[in-house]
């Protein structure tokens, strides 16, 4: 399952990312993303959004969320083996490349009564996303997503009110005190102590910075 941890970052060891349904509810959890088939059996290859390789076993159940739209099919696990740090799946009654395609960039999913209790210190994607986070006691904007592989931290996509959206590395060292008072996932908060600039930093361009940005590329060429 999607989880994070501070310090430094993600439990997922991936490439960069951004989960398109990162948990967005309490029901269903996202554990892995099939990127493409492998073999001529029907055989899929996925990424592992969860940090306990005994999360998955043959025989087991798992739901395929296709990409565009919200009707999920039912799978049957009938084989599995890790390759190239990735996960082969074989499922059954999907036999061929042709029908394997048909699961390319699904998201392979359980129901949300089914996710497993973690230790201290880790928290499920989607109980960050929707929290608001607080710099110095101001309010910055709610979290609408977190974007992995970027560094050594994950980053969290923040929205402030106007529109805006910010990438703040979610860092022991930004947090304010202690983890367990800094993320309160029960009050969807999030304080921290960001250092001065970061914000800056890392805001969108205005319309002025936009043309200028724009006139500068035009004198280069």
């Amino acid at each position: 399952m999607p989880v994070v941890r501070s310090p430094l970052g993600a439990a997922l060891q991936a490439g960069n990312r951004t989960i398109r349904h990162p948990e967005t509810n309490a029901e269903f959890i996202t554990l892995a993303r099939v990127v493409k088939t492998q073999g001529r059996r029907g055989e899929v290859a996925a990424e592992i959004f969860s940090n306990r390789p005994d999360r998955f076993s043959a025989g087991m159940k798992l739901l395929a969320l296709p990409r565009d739209g919200e009707v999920r099919r039912e799978l049957d696990v009938e084989d599995l083996w890790p390759h190239k740090g990735l996960l082969v799946f074989k499922f059954a009654g999907v036999d061929s490349i042709s029908e394997a395609q048909t699961l390319m960039g699904c998201e392979l999913q359980l129901p949300g009564s089914q996710r497993s209790e973690l230790e201290a210190g880790w928290n499920y994607v989607s109980d960050l996303v929707g929290c608001d986070v607080l710099d110095h006691d101001r309010d910055i904007g709610r979290i609408e997503d977190i974007q992995f592989g970027a560094g050594e931290a994950p980053l969290l996509i923040v929205r402030d009110a106007r529109a805006r959206r910010f990438e703040i590395p979610f860092a022991e060292a930004y947090l304010a005190g202690a983890f367990e008072e800094s993320v309160d996932v029960k009050r969807k908060r999030v304080r921290m102590n960001l250092p001065e600039g970061l914000l800056e930093v890392n805001a969108p361009l205005t319309a002025e910075e936009k043309r200028e940005q724009q006139q500068g590329t035009r004198k280069k060429r």
